[in-house]
């Protein structure tokens, strides 16, 4: 075993992985921050990337895809190909990156990161069909959140660009969006931009339950909890046949004089 990656932080040792990897890749019981960092590192690589076959704990998988940031990127991975996966029934000790030809045993050491590499030929390929195996026993992790380039494609198709803009301008404003009912999720996000831009509750309530984000009722609960919170405001649209529909507005002035960069610590600080 070589420790030529020793003292590295992970994005890199990801980003060397990426970078030198051909055919499939083996990712083995990473961590949360490990997941979270290879699909950074991976969304931003510009390169051709190979296809890593993540095999990882489903508690630690749902956790970080919680966060719709993470999860809207890893699905567009997925929609790629440079990303599957599935999840482990008996973890190995150690954290696995398996390529044809490496593999590595990541060590964390308080804030040091070891990458332990060998290149023996015997024991590389037995570690690499062993995990070939194991990934094709192995159950297909469900992740239901939508690609966010299909995310961002289609608000801008069916509210306009000029929402897409501020959607994308908040969400790069944020570390995380996590749908634990504290802060700005995925829908609340929506309903914000949604009001900036006085769309219509059905009209974003729709693409939001097409595209995948979430459910017609669960943005009419939401957008009734921001109302009673004086986040927005609604106003009556008369249509030619049925109930009239709702536009929505900004409606606290926080909100209206706070530009994208602002607009979400604005909001969660009012929520909180």
């Amino acid at each position: 075993m070589t420790s030529n990656l020793l003292n590295h932080q992970i994005d890199d040792i990801l980003d060397s992985l990426l970078e030198e990897a051909t055919g499939d890749v083996y990712m083995v019981n990473p961590s949360g921050d490990a997941i979270e960092e290879f699909v950074s590192v991976a969304t931003a690589f510009d390169g051709d990337r190979p296809s890593v076959h993540m095999l990882a704990d489903e508690r630690t998988l749902k956790d970080v895809m919680d966060d719709f940031i993470v999860a809207s990127n890893a699905a567009d991975l997925i929609s790629e190909d440079a990303l599957a996966l599935r999840t482990l029934e008996e973890a190995p000790e150690n954290s696995l990156l398996i390529t044809e030809d490496r593999v590595i045993a990541i060590v964390h050491a308080g804030d040091r990161v070891g990458g332990l590499v060998t290149d023996d030929e015997s024991f590389v390929e037995d570690t690499y069909d062993t995990y070939a195996a194991r990934w094709e026993g192995a159950a297909e992790f469900n992740l239901r959140t939508p690609p966010i380039t299909a995310v961002r494609e289609t608000l801008s198709e069916e509210i306009s660009p000029e929402a897409e803009d501020d959607f994308t301008a908040i969400l790069n404003s944020l570390e995380t969006a996590r749908g634990d009912g504290d802060g700005l999720d995925e829908v609340t996000i929506s309903l914000l931009v949604a009001a900036k831009n006085e769309a219509l509750l059905y009209d974003i309530s729709k693409w939001g339950e097409d595209v995948g984000i979430a459910s017609k009722a669960t943005f009419s609960r939401t957008k009734t909890k921001l109302e009673d919170m004086g986040l927005i405001d609604t106003e009556k649209v008369p249509i030619d046949v049925g109930r009239p529909r709702l536009r929505l507005k900004i409606g606290d002035d926080r909100l209206q004089e706070a530009d994208n960069g602002q607009l979400a610590t604005v909001a969660q600080s009012i929520l909180n």
